[in-house]
């Protein structure tokens, strides 16, 4: 179904087709999905909230999302040294939210990752969802535990859920790197992430370039779910 832009924010309006643009390149359209977003607020990411650049990348992830979801929110998951509860970041409600939650959020600490895929996993379960989940998993650097990370992530694998990793800053990301190399299916039963850098200014990075690295591997993770059975396509005769 087209996109009523009338409905969308007039702040989000490019966002959502600039992202459309990327999604029909790569032969998504008509695809859905529920978008997560990610965020870490371990102590190094502080600047990164403080200039808007994490703000923005929400902003994006609202764009994304309403073409592949029809809620009109984001389930946003904070994380530092534990995960923090899902917060809903929605059309109404997005303007200066992520700063507001963070803020309230109190202390910054270490880099949990396991913790923040564990609050998505359960989340996106207990939702009782058939579309699969897009999750836009931001970091700037490595995780506290690598093991129980890597863990989580191969045995997630065998759920509908695909991880787009984001980096920020100047991290070489080797941890990163290695989790979208794991190989299939040795370490986990389909290829469920991917990887890319952001650099240092992330808020340089243009929307579309931001959409199609979103997308590099999504389509390909689309293919392998179907066909290991993971991802259970609507029969169009129903």
């Amino acid at each position: 179904m087209p996109i009523d832009f009338n409905k969308v924010p007039a702040g989000l309006v490019s966002l959502a087709k600039t992202a459309a643009v990327s999604l029909e390149k790569k032969g998504l359209n008509g695809e859905r999905a529920a978008v997560y977003l990610v965020l870490d607020r371990s102590g190094s990411m502080r600047s990164y909230y403080r200039d808007g650049s994490v703000q923005h990348l929400a902003e994006q992830a609202l764009g994304l999302s309403v073409n592949l979801d029809d809620d009109g929110t984001v389930p946003v998951v904070f994380f530092d040294s534990d995960a923090h509860p899902v917060v809903d970041v929605s059309l109404d409600t997005y303007e200066g939210s992520i700063n507001r939650i963070h803020d309230s959020l109190g202390h910054m600490g270490t880099t949990n990752y396991a913790a923040a895929m564990l609050e998505v996993i359960e989340h996106y379960v207990q939702s009782g969802a058939t579309d699969p989940a897009f999750v836009i998993f931001q970091t700037d650097g490595s995780p506290d535990s690598k093991r129980e990370t890597e863990k989580i992530l191969c045995d997630a694998a065998r759920l509908p859920i695909f991880w787009q990793f984001i980096g920020y800053g100047s991290d070489p990301f080797k941890f990163l790197r290695k989790l979208d190399d794991l190989k299939v299916p040795q370490k986990r039963v389909v290829d469920n992430a991917g990887f890319f850098p952001a650099g240092r200014n992330p808020k340089a990075l243009s929307d579309a370039t931001l959409y199609d690295e979103l997308m590099g591997e999504y389509p390909d993770w689309l293919k392998a779910a179907e066909a290991a059975g993971i991802l259970r396509r609507p029969d169009p005769l129903d």
